[in-house]
Protein backbone atom coordinates (compact mmCIF):
# COMPACT_ATOMS: atom_id res chain seq x y z
CA UNK A 1 0.00 0.00 0.00
CA UNK A 2 1.06 3.54 -0.84
CA UNK A 3 0.67 5.68 2.18
CA UNK A 4 1.39 9.24 1.61
CA UNK A 5 1.76 12.54 4.41
CA UNK A 6 1.44 16.07 2.44
CA UNK A 7 3.00 19.59 4.11
CA UNK A 8 0.13 20.79 6.43
CA UNK A 9 -1.04 24.37 4.96
CA UNK A 10 -3.92 25.67 6.97
CA UNK A 11 -3.05 28.86 9.35
CA UNK A 12 -1.32 28.38 12.70
CA UNK A 13 -0.24 24.78 11.91
CA UNK A 14 3.43 23.11 12.59
CA UNK A 15 2.42 19.96 12.90
CA UNK A 16 3.19 16.83 10.70
CA UNK A 17 0.71 14.15 10.93
CA UNK A 18 3.30 11.25 11.01
CA UNK A 19 7.25 11.17 12.32
CA UNK A 20 10.32 8.82 11.39
CA UNK A 21 9.24 6.36 14.09
CA UNK A 22 6.16 5.86 12.62
CA UNK A 23 7.29 5.56 8.99
CA UNK A 24 9.83 3.33 9.95
CA UNK A 25 7.26 0.81 11.66
CA UNK A 26 5.08 0.98 8.00
CA UNK A 27 7.85 0.05 5.91
CA UNK A 28 8.73 -2.96 7.70
CA UNK A 29 5.41 -4.01 7.58
CA UNK A 30 6.09 -3.95 3.67
CA UNK A 31 4.60 -0.28 3.28
CA UNK A 32 6.05 2.25 0.88
CA UNK A 33 5.55 5.69 2.44
CA UNK A 34 5.91 8.94 0.75
CA UNK A 35 5.98 12.37 2.64
CA UNK A 36 5.83 15.81 0.89
CA UNK A 37 9.56 17.67 0.96
CA UNK A 38 9.60 20.39 3.89
CA UNK A 39 6.14 18.53 5.55
CA UNK A 40 7.93 18.07 8.99
CA UNK A 41 10.26 21.04 8.87
CA UNK A 42 8.42 23.23 11.78
CA UNK A 43 8.02 20.34 14.10
CA UNK A 44 11.70 19.46 14.23
CA UNK A 45 11.38 16.16 12.03
CA UNK A 46 13.46 16.90 8.44
CA UNK A 47 13.49 15.17 5.57
CA UNK A 48 16.86 13.12 5.85
CA UNK A 49 15.11 11.57 9.01
CA UNK A 50 12.48 10.23 7.12
CA UNK A 51 14.54 9.49 4.54
CA UNK A 52 16.92 7.44 6.89
CA UNK A 53 13.45 5.26 8.03
CA UNK A 54 12.94 4.33 3.93
CA UNK A 55 10.37 7.06 3.36
CA UNK A 56 10.13 8.66 0.03
CA UNK A 57 10.48 12.58 -0.21
CA UNK A 58 8.52 14.12 -2.90
CA UNK A 59 8.44 17.70 -4.40
CA UNK A 60 5.07 17.46 -6.33
CA UNK A 61 2.33 18.10 -4.01
CA UNK A 62 0.06 17.13 -6.80
CA UNK A 63 1.27 13.63 -6.48
CA UNK A 64 0.60 13.32 -2.87
CA UNK A 65 -2.62 13.47 -2.87
CA UNK A 66 -3.71 12.06 -6.81
CA UNK A 67 -1.49 8.39 -7.07
CA UNK A 68 -1.76 6.56 -3.52
CA UNK A 69 -3.75 4.32 -1.84
CA UNK A 70 -3.86 6.19 1.84
CA UNK A 71 -3.40 10.22 2.79
CA UNK A 72 -2.66 10.95 6.50
CA UNK A 73 -3.19 14.44 7.34
CA UNK A 74 -3.57 16.43 10.41
CA UNK A 75 -6.26 18.73 9.33
CA UNK A 76 -9.34 18.73 6.51
CA UNK A 77 -8.09 18.90 2.74
CA UNK A 78 -8.78 21.87 0.58
CA UNK A 79 -11.53 21.53 -2.05
CA UNK A 80 -8.40 21.48 -4.53
CA UNK A 81 -6.99 18.63 -2.76
CA UNK A 82 -10.24 17.09 -2.95
CA UNK A 83 -10.70 17.26 -6.26
CA UNK A 84 -7.00 15.64 -6.71
CA UNK A 85 -8.02 12.50 -5.15
CA UNK A 86 -8.78 9.27 -7.18
CA UNK A 87 -12.11 7.24 -6.25
CA UNK A 88 -11.35 4.48 -3.44
CA UNK A 89 -8.40 6.29 -1.98
CA UNK A 90 -8.52 6.77 1.96
CA UNK A 91 -8.15 9.77 3.77
CA UNK A 92 -7.17 9.82 7.67
CA UNK A 93 -7.48 13.00 9.25
CA UNK A 94 -9.01 15.34 11.83
CA UNK A 95 -12.44 16.00 9.41
CA UNK A 96 -14.64 17.88 12.28
CA UNK A 97 -17.65 16.73 9.99
CA UNK A 98 -20.54 18.45 11.66
CA UNK A 99 -18.67 21.58 10.56
CA UNK A 100 -18.08 20.83 7.41
CA UNK A 101 -20.94 19.19 5.73
CA UNK A 102 -20.22 20.87 2.02
CA UNK A 103 -16.47 18.94 2.56
CA UNK A 104 -17.97 16.05 3.63
CA UNK A 105 -20.62 15.56 0.77
CA UNK A 106 -17.47 16.52 -2.06
CA UNK A 107 -15.54 13.29 -0.42
CA UNK A 108 -18.57 11.46 -0.78
CA UNK A 109 -18.99 12.13 -4.31
CA UNK A 110 -15.21 11.73 -5.16
CA UNK A 111 -15.79 8.39 -3.48
CA UNK A 112 -12.58 8.82 -0.69
CA UNK A 113 -12.96 6.68 1.98
CA UNK A 114 -12.46 9.41 4.78
CA UNK A 115 -11.74 7.93 8.33
CA UNK A 116 -11.79 10.77 11.10
CA UNK A 117 -9.73 11.02 14.00
CA UNK A 118 -12.08 12.80 15.96
CA UNK A 119 -14.96 10.82 15.71
CA UNK A 120 -13.17 7.70 17.63
CA UNK A 121 -15.30 6.26 20.02
CA UNK A 122 -14.82 6.89 23.77
CA UNK A 123 -14.19 3.45 24.37
CA UNK A 124 -11.32 1.63 26.41
CA UNK A 125 -9.86 -0.52 23.40
CA UNK A 126 -9.97 2.96 21.40
CA UNK A 127 -8.15 5.28 24.17
CA UNK A 128 -4.57 4.29 22.19
CA UNK A 129 -6.30 6.12 19.17
CA UNK A 130 -7.67 8.70 20.80
CA UNK A 131 -6.38 12.17 19.65
CA UNK A 132 -8.65 14.89 20.99
CA UNK A 133 -7.26 13.64 24.17
CA UNK A 134 -3.54 13.59 23.05
CA UNK A 135 -3.98 17.01 21.90
CA UNK A 136 -6.23 18.67 24.82
CA UNK A 137 -3.73 17.33 27.24
CA UNK A 138 -0.77 19.59 25.43
CA UNK A 139 -2.99 22.58 25.39
CA UNK A 140 -4.00 22.17 28.95
CA UNK A 141 -0.32 22.13 29.94
CA UNK A 142 0.37 25.33 27.35
CA UNK A 143 -2.46 27.12 28.92
CA UNK A 144 -0.86 27.08 32.56
CA UNK A 145 2.62 28.84 30.82
CA UNK A 146 0.60 30.94 29.04
CA UNK A 147 -1.14 32.02 31.77
CA UNK A 148 1.94 32.05 33.55
CA UNK A 149 3.88 34.08 31.29
CA UNK A 150 1.26 36.64 30.97
CA UNK A 151 1.07 37.31 34.56
CA UNK A 152 2.88 39.89 36.39
CA UNK A 153 3.36 38.60 39.71
CA UNK A 154 4.68 35.02 40.94
CA UNK A 155 2.97 32.19 40.76
CA UNK A 156 4.25 30.35 43.78
CA UNK A 157 4.32 31.99 47.24
CA UNK A 158 7.83 33.68 47.70
CA UNK A 159 9.92 34.29 51.30
CA UNK A 160 12.20 36.97 50.82
CA UNK A 161 14.45 39.57 52.50
CA UNK A 162 11.25 41.66 52.01
CA UNK A 163 8.52 39.99 53.28
CA UNK A 164 6.51 37.00 52.16
CA UNK A 165 4.44 36.95 48.68
CA UNK A 166 1.44 34.51 48.60
CA UNK A 167 0.96 32.22 45.67
CA UNK A 168 -1.15 33.37 42.74
CA UNK A 169 -4.34 31.84 42.79
CA UNK A 170 -5.67 30.09 39.41
CA UNK A 171 -9.17 29.03 38.80
CA UNK A 172 -9.79 26.12 35.83
CA UNK A 173 -13.25 25.82 34.73
CA UNK A 174 -13.59 22.40 33.50
CA UNK A 175 -11.87 19.43 34.45
CA UNK A 176 -11.21 17.06 31.20
CA UNK A 177 -8.46 16.01 30.04
CA UNK A 178 -7.39 19.94 29.09
CA UNK A 179 -8.27 20.82 32.85
CA UNK A 180 -6.69 18.41 34.62
CA UNK A 181 -3.34 18.86 32.55
CA UNK A 182 -4.14 22.76 33.30
CA UNK A 183 -4.21 22.06 37.36
CA UNK A 184 -1.35 20.01 37.20
CA UNK A 185 0.67 22.39 36.05
CA UNK A 186 -0.11 25.35 37.48
CA UNK A 187 0.07 22.93 40.77
CA UNK A 188 3.78 22.54 39.94
CA UNK A 189 4.33 26.05 39.17
CA UNK A 190 2.98 26.73 42.67
CA UNK A 191 0.00 28.26 42.22
CA UNK A 192 -3.13 28.19 44.48
CA UNK A 193 -5.41 25.98 42.65
CA UNK A 194 -9.02 25.53 42.52
CA UNK A 195 -11.25 23.88 39.58
CA UNK A 196 -15.36 23.90 38.64
CA UNK A 197 -16.51 21.16 36.74
CA UNK A 198 -20.89 20.42 36.04
CA UNK A 199 -19.82 16.17 36.57
CA UNK A 200 -19.39 16.03 40.32
CA UNK A 201 -17.23 12.82 39.89
CA UNK A 202 -14.71 14.17 38.97
CA UNK A 203 -14.38 15.92 42.17
CA UNK A 204 -11.69 13.02 43.13
CA UNK A 205 -9.41 13.89 40.61
CA UNK A 206 -9.09 18.01 41.14
CA UNK A 207 -8.36 17.33 44.49
CA UNK A 208 -6.08 14.24 43.93
CA UNK A 209 -3.92 16.66 41.78
CA UNK A 210 -3.90 19.30 45.28
CA UNK A 211 -6.80 21.75 43.99
CA UNK A 212 -9.94 22.46 45.48
CA UNK A 213 -13.02 21.61 43.94
CA UNK A 214 -15.97 24.16 43.37
CA UNK A 215 -19.36 22.49 43.80
CA UNK A 216 -22.48 24.02 42.10
CA UNK A 217 -25.72 22.37 42.93
CA UNK A 218 -27.29 21.12 39.92
CA UNK A 219 -31.19 19.87 39.21
CA UNK A 220 -30.11 17.97 36.71
CA UNK A 221 -28.02 14.52 37.98
CA UNK A 222 -26.83 14.15 34.48
CA UNK A 223 -24.59 15.85 33.64
CA UNK A 224 -22.25 13.98 31.16
CA UNK A 225 -23.10 12.75 28.06
CA UNK A 226 -22.21 8.49 26.67
CA UNK A 227 -18.42 10.08 25.06
CA UNK A 228 -17.58 11.56 28.73
CA UNK A 229 -18.40 15.20 27.54
CA UNK A 230 -19.96 17.61 29.80
CA UNK A 231 -23.42 18.17 28.61
CA UNK A 232 -25.40 21.60 27.87
CA UNK A 233 -26.97 22.40 30.93
CA UNK A 234 -30.04 24.62 31.05
CA UNK A 235 -30.25 28.19 31.49
CA UNK A 236 -31.08 28.52 34.72
CA UNK A 237 -28.67 25.45 35.83
CA UNK A 238 -26.02 27.48 33.73
CA UNK A 239 -27.18 31.06 35.19
CA UNK A 240 -26.98 29.43 38.70
CA UNK A 241 -23.41 28.25 38.10
CA UNK A 242 -22.07 31.77 36.46
CA UNK A 243 -22.97 33.12 39.88
CA UNK A 244 -20.56 30.60 41.68
CA UNK A 245 -17.87 31.04 39.21
CA UNK A 246 -18.52 35.00 39.32
CA UNK A 247 -17.55 34.74 42.95
CA UNK A 248 -14.43 32.68 42.15
CA UNK A 249 -13.07 34.91 39.14
CA UNK A 250 -13.32 38.17 41.41
CA UNK A 251 -10.20 36.41 43.73
CA UNK A 252 -8.37 34.52 40.79
CA UNK A 253 -4.99 36.17 39.54
CA UNK A 254 -5.12 33.58 36.38
CA UNK A 255 -8.99 31.71 34.58
CA UNK A 256 -8.48 29.16 32.54
CA UNK A 257 -11.56 27.92 30.14
CA UNK A 258 -11.70 24.83 28.65
CA UNK A 259 -15.53 23.99 28.30
CA UNK A 260 -16.35 22.52 24.87
CA UNK A 261 -19.31 20.65 23.82
CA UNK A 262 -18.70 18.52 20.43
CA UNK A 263 -20.83 20.20 17.44
CA UNK A 264 -21.96 23.51 19.26
CA UNK A 265 -20.70 26.67 20.53
CA UNK A 266 -18.99 26.25 23.60
CA UNK A 267 -20.91 27.74 26.99
CA UNK A 268 -20.48 31.00 27.96
CA UNK A 269 -18.61 30.70 31.85
CA UNK A 270 -17.06 34.37 32.04
CA UNK A 271 -19.52 37.08 31.26
CA UNK A 272 -18.03 40.69 30.46
CA UNK A 273 -19.28 41.84 34.35
CA UNK A 274 -17.11 39.07 35.50
CA UNK A 275 -14.37 40.45 33.80
CA UNK A 276 -14.91 43.95 35.24
CA UNK A 277 -15.02 42.32 39.10
CA UNK A 278 -11.81 40.52 38.57
CA UNK A 279 -8.53 42.50 39.74
CA UNK A 280 -5.71 44.78 37.47
CA UNK A 281 -3.32 42.71 35.91
CA UNK A 282 -5.56 39.30 36.18
CA UNK A 283 -5.42 37.15 33.16
CA UNK A 284 -7.69 35.13 30.95
CA UNK A 285 -6.92 32.13 28.87
CA UNK A 286 -9.63 30.64 26.77
CA UNK A 287 -9.26 27.61 25.20
CA UNK A 288 -12.59 27.76 23.72
CA UNK A 289 -11.37 30.53 21.44
CA UNK A 290 -11.35 28.72 18.09
CA UNK A 291 -15.48 27.77 18.32
CA UNK A 292 -16.47 31.57 20.22
CA UNK A 293 -14.69 31.07 23.62
CA UNK A 294 -15.83 30.34 26.81
CA UNK A 295 -15.50 34.03 27.72
CA UNK A 296 -17.85 36.70 26.47
CA UNK A 297 -15.20 39.30 25.22
CA UNK A 298 -12.76 36.37 23.78
CA UNK A 299 -11.05 37.86 20.32
CA UNK A 300 -9.83 34.27 19.05
CA UNK A 301 -6.51 34.83 17.90
CA UNK A 302 -5.73 37.47 20.27
CA UNK A 303 -4.89 39.04 23.55
CA UNK A 304 -7.27 41.62 24.36
CA UNK A 305 -6.54 43.81 27.10
CA UNK A 306 -10.13 44.92 28.03
CA UNK A 307 -11.06 46.08 31.70
CA UNK A 308 -7.81 46.20 32.64
CA UNK A 309 -7.24 42.33 32.73
CA UNK A 310 -5.89 40.45 30.31
CA UNK A 311 -8.20 37.92 27.99
CA UNK A 312 -6.06 35.15 25.67
CA UNK A 313 -7.50 33.60 22.75
CA UNK A 314 -4.76 31.09 21.86
CA UNK A 315 -5.42 29.16 18.43
CA UNK A 316 -4.37 25.68 17.93
CA UNK A 317 -2.10 25.50 20.65
CA UNK A 318 -1.24 21.88 20.51
CA UNK A 319 0.85 23.15 16.71
CA UNK A 320 2.50 25.35 19.69
CA UNK A 321 4.22 22.40 20.47
CA UNK A 322 4.65 20.24 17.07
CA UNK A 323 7.14 17.99 18.25
CA UNK A 324 5.49 16.18 20.52
CA UNK A 325 1.84 17.20 19.15
CA UNK A 326 2.65 15.02 15.85
CA UNK A 327 4.83 12.00 17.58
CA UNK A 328 1.13 11.74 19.90
CA UNK A 329 -1.15 12.41 16.65
CA UNK A 330 1.25 9.90 14.63
CA UNK A 331 0.81 7.07 17.40
CA UNK A 332 -2.54 7.38 18.06
CA UNK A 333 -3.21 7.48 13.69
CA UNK A 334 -0.74 4.52 13.82
CA UNK A 335 -2.81 2.82 16.48
CA UNK A 336 -6.35 3.05 14.52
CA UNK A 337 -4.59 1.79 11.45
CA UNK A 338 -2.82 -1.55 13.14
CA UNK A 339 -6.95 -2.16 13.65
CA UNK A 340 -8.16 -1.78 10.34
CA UNK A 341 -5.15 -3.00 8.08
CA UNK A 342 -5.31 -6.44 7.73
CA UNK A 343 -2.41 -8.95 6.77
CA UNK A 344 -2.28 -8.57 3.22
CA UNK A 345 -1.76 -4.61 4.14
CA UNK A 346 -5.06 -3.84 2.85
CA UNK A 347 -7.51 -1.77 5.25
CA UNK A 348 -10.85 -3.38 6.18
CA UNK A 349 -13.90 -1.47 6.76
CA UNK A 350 -16.12 -4.31 8.89
CA UNK A 351 -18.93 -1.83 9.85
CA UNK A 352 -19.54 -4.20 12.49
CA UNK A 353 -17.21 -2.93 14.71
CA UNK A 354 -17.82 -0.24 16.75
CA UNK A 355 -14.25 1.85 15.83
CA UNK A 356 -14.54 1.41 12.07
CA UNK A 357 -18.47 2.43 12.02
CA UNK A 358 -17.87 5.34 14.36
CA UNK A 359 -14.45 6.75 12.41
CA UNK A 360 -15.62 5.99 8.76
CA UNK A 361 -17.43 9.31 7.61
CA UNK A 362 -17.46 8.52 4.32
CA UNK A 363 -16.88 4.82 1.90
CA UNK A 364 -17.79 3.67 -1.72
CA UNK A 365 -19.76 7.24 -1.97
CA UNK A 366 -21.95 6.89 0.82
CA UNK A 367 -22.28 8.48 4.28
CA UNK A 368 -21.08 5.84 7.37
CA UNK A 369 -20.64 7.42 10.77
CA UNK A 370 -23.85 7.51 13.21
CA UNK A 371 -22.10 11.36 13.20
CA UNK A 372 -23.28 12.27 10.15
CA UNK A 373 -26.11 9.71 9.16
CA UNK A 374 -28.00 10.72 12.38
CA UNK A 375 -28.85 6.79 13.75
CA UNK A 376 -28.04 6.12 17.03
CA UNK A 377 -25.51 3.38 17.84
CA UNK A 378 -25.73 1.08 20.28
CA UNK A 379 -21.72 1.58 21.87
CA UNK A 380 -20.19 -1.08 24.40
CA UNK A 381 -19.37 -1.08 27.34
CA UNK A 382 -16.78 2.32 27.52
CA UNK A 383 -14.69 1.06 30.38
CA UNK A 384 -13.13 4.57 30.32
CA UNK A 385 -11.04 6.54 32.57
CA UNK A 386 -11.47 9.77 33.50
CA UNK A 387 -8.53 10.70 31.85
CA UNK A 388 -9.42 9.68 28.74
CA UNK A 389 -12.10 12.37 28.68
CA UNK A 390 -12.46 15.67 27.70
Amino acid sequence: MIISVPKETADHEKRVAITPGVVERFVENGHEVRIQQGAGEQSSYVDEHYKEVGAKVVEDADSIFSDTDLIIKINAPTDEQVELMQEGTTLVCLLWALQNEELVEKLKKQKVSVLSMDAIPRISRAQSMDVLSSMASIAGYKSALLGANQLDRYMPMMMTAAGTIKPANVLVLGAGVAGLQAIATAGRLGAKVEAFDIRPEVKEQVESLGADFVEVPMEEEDTETEGGYAKELAEDEQERQRQVIHEHCKKSDIVITTARIPGKKPPLLVTEEMVKDMHTGAVIVDLAAEEGGNCEITEPGETAHKHDVFIMGPLNLPSTMAYHASQLYAKNMQSLLDHLIDEEGNIQFDFEDQITKETTITHDGELVSPQVTGEEEDSEDSGETEETKE
